[in-house]
């Protein structure tokens, strides 16, 4: 069976990465794809991710035994702080190999999976490698998240230098929609991005998504990534 695997990143923590990565499941499954999401690693929760729950009610399905196995989530910790942090405290240390091994078991099963990062592509999974390292040895597609948030064009620029500079491959960047922002600056952070993009990331399918936290949102058109 072939399979796709994607990387869901985000510019910051609370860019949106979960709700896209659920979204978009959702999408596969409405298109009559088998999909499955992972987090790679958790923080500041007990027994089962917080994330994959989301994932799971965004999806409309119960948890999958993989969620029970820990596929799903390698590492769970419970102090909620950078993984590398958390994984100290509980006296563990997270070894990245047991990521790649969790998502390529996922992938001879499933026709996606869609592995959803933590906080930003600089957080460190422990004292030596940090998540833009680990990422740039997989060869994964990968989406990056981003807000019009104050600051954003900053940590949307410089999540795509990381990526230009460790060879990631961004396929698309998801505008994600964040309410209270005045329309002047969302209208101009989405050019600036836009931008960006079409002189460093030509190829990259652009994806504007609305409040994706509204009672019943309206799903994107992730069709250029199928």
């Amino acid at each position: 069976m072939e399979n796709k695997t994607y990387f869901i990143t985000g510019i910051d923590t609370d860019a949106g990465k979960t709700w896209v990565t659920g979204i978009f499941a959702r999408y596969l499954l409405d298109a009559g794809k088998s999909v499955i999401t992972q987090k790679i690693a958790q923080t500041g929760c007990r027994e089962i991710s917080e994330d994959i729950e989301t994932h799971r009610r965004l999806m409309g399905t119960g948890f999958f035994p993989e969620d029970r196995e820990g596929l799903t989530c390698p590492f769970l910790f419970s102090v909620p702080c950078s993984p590398h942090l958390a994984a100290e405290i509980d006296g563990a240390e997270i070894d990245p190999s047991k990521i790649t091994s969790a998502y390529r078991t996922l992938a001879r099963k499933y026709q996606y999976v869609l592995c959803e990062g933590v906080g930003g592509l600089c957080v460190p999974l422990n004292r030596e490698v940090y998540l833009a390292d680990w990422l740039s040895g997989q060869g994964l597609p990968t989406i990056l998240v981003a807000t019009p948030k104050l600051g954003s064009i900053n940590h949307t620029v410089m999540s795509l230098e990381v990526c230009r500079a460790k060879g990631i491959d961004v396929v698309s960047l998801v505008y994600n929609y964040y309410p209270g922002v005045l329309p002047e600056i969302e209208k101009d952070t989405e050019r600036v991005i836009r931008d960006y993009l079409a002189e460093h990331f030509p190829s990259c399918a652009f994806i504007r998504v609305g409040d994706l936290k509204a009672e019943n949102p309206q799903c994107p058109d992730f069709s250029a990534l199928l």
